[in-house]
């Protein structure tokens, strides 16, 4: 249990360590001093292991244990299991994770296991967090955390407790300012929102907006006399929302404008079907197709059509895709889109002053595999199962119904699968909400035998349907 550290004296004198409580202690209780790694030698650093003082003030020494797994749904490529503790807390004890530092506390060893020992019967709420800041408490915007939904009732020994840590910003969504920005309105947040609904009479055909850096900057085409009513309905990644009504004003400024600036995939390799994606950090108003075009050679090129260009949202703008098919006749490997100065025309009127240049890498069909298929167990769907390729996700598909998937025509590499029980049907992963005493949405990888998540895919191959069990 707890006790009170500012009060405790600590002597180190030679090879002997002197604690001294200064305290009351609670009645026939059992207290654990677990040193971790606190004791070192003087010459070499190297700490006492697994050093644990127990004493009971009562005629008995409690011997109740808890133990289990720690896992993390995102692994790190550093070392996971480094500074992540599990705490049992009393269960009516209002403090928590975030507020106090537990009644019992471990630590999880370098492959994930745990054990609290010497644990007093009664109920407790359990929680496992990865303290990076050495607090003995959990930082609810930046640190890994989860916890059992349940009060455990513990009369025995109980081993098979599981964490899954994941990170999730609790704090509640919300509006911090709202101000004009040049001829644009500004909404500045605490956080960035997932999902965001605007509500305008004319938001999509004067008003548009984009969204960054928490801040939901909006546009009107024209200044506007009147301040104009929007509606904002924003949730977080956690769940929290806002709902309220702003009254953005845009007005004519002599500020500089912002350069119109591109972002494109560039890079990505396809077969036959090509996926253009364009980020503009303003809305874009008008394209000038006529400069817009992909070369693959020092004379051949494919015009862009109006066509083969969708804004994936009207009322923002600033996401274009450009989808056309490749024939096979074409066999250079490399494919650029090529879009000169003045192509794109923002919503303020400004052009892009600088030509753009993206390359595309087509494949050839000896090169890919036929298909990596496999069956989902141990939990229900609906899932997004993904293709991991060098810690980026490679491909994505959505599984409505049934537990069966299938990737065809990947191209060969090194790959790992996931899987992500999209409990809500949003399409796409959410964290645990504390407040809610909601745990997050359930992660797991396709396994090797030898407990490797590595799959090599070879050209030509089919691989074999694998198994992928939530356990």
């Amino acid at each position: 249990p707890r006790v009170k550290k500012d009060e405790l004296i600590i002597t180190a004198l030679k090879n002997m360590v002197i604690i001294e409580l200064n305290q009351e202690l609670e009645d026939s209780t059992t207290y654990v001093f677990n040193f971790q790694k606190s004791i070192q030698d003087l010459s070499e650093s190297n700490p006492a292991e697994n050093l644990k003082l127990v004493f009971s003030t009562g005629p008995s020494i409690d011997s109740l244990e808890l133990s289990g797994t720690v896992n993390t749904y995102f692994p790190e490529s550093r070392a996971p299991f480094d500074n992540i503790l599990i705490g049992l807390y009393e269960a009516n004890d209002t403090t928590d994770l975030f507020t106090a530092v537990p009644y019992y506390i471990s630590q999880a060893d370098s492959v994930g296991n745990f054990t609290i020992s010497n644990i007093k019967k009664g109920k407790y709420r359990a929680y496992s967090w990865k303290d990076e800041n050495n607090t003995l408490k959990a930082e609810y915007k930046s640190e890994l955390f989860d916890f059992i939904t349940d009060t455990l009732s513990i009369s025995e020994n109980i081993s098979t407790v599981i964490f899954n840590l994941a990170k999730g910003d609790q704090t509640p969504i919300r509006l911090l300012r709202s101000s004009t920005f040049g001829t644009a309105y500004d909404l500045v947040l605490n956080k960035n929102p997932v999902d965001i609904k605007l509500e305008s009479e004319t938001l999509g055909q004067t008003i548009f907006y984009t969204e960054a850096d928490k801040r939901i900057r909006l546009y009107s085409i024209n200044p506007e006399a009147d301040s104009i009513a929007t509606k904002i309905m924003l949730t977080d990644s956690v769940g929290n929302s806002l709902d309220t009504l702003v009254w953005s004003k845009f007005e004519s400024s002599d500020r500089k404008k912002e350069a119109l600036t591109i972002q494109a995939n560039s890079g990505k390799s396809f077969f036959q079907k090509l996926q253009i994606e364009l980020t503009f950090n303003k809305p874009v108003l008008n394209i000038n197709t006529d400069s817009l075009f992909i070369s693959f050679d020092t004379a051949s090129v494919i015009p862009i059509r109006r066509d083969m260009i969708f804004f994936e949202d009207s009322s923002r703008r600033d996401k274009l895709f450009i989808y056309l098919n490749i024939a096979d006749s074409i066999t250079q490997e490399i494919l650029t889109l090529n879009a000169k100065d003045s192509t794109f025309q923002d919503i303020e009127n400004v052009f892009n002053k600088d030509a753009l240049k993206a390359n595309y890498k087509k494949l050839r069909r000896e090169t890919l595999a036929d298909e990596i298929s496999g069956t989902i167990l141990g939990t229900s769907g609906p899932y997004i199962v993904q293709l991991i390729s060098k810690n980026e996700v490679s491909e994505n598909k959505y599984i409505e119904t049934g537990n069966e998937f299938s990737f065809t025509l990947v191209e060969a590499g090194e790959y790992q699968i996931r899987v992500i029980a999209d409990r809500n049907e949003n399409r796409r992963w959410d964290p645990g909400n504390f407040n809610q005493k909601r745990s997050a949405e359930q992660v797991f990888y396709f396994e090797n035998e030898d407990k490797s998540r590595d799959i090599i895919i070879r050209a030509g191959w089919t691989v074999p349907s694998q198994r992928i069990n939530s356990t």
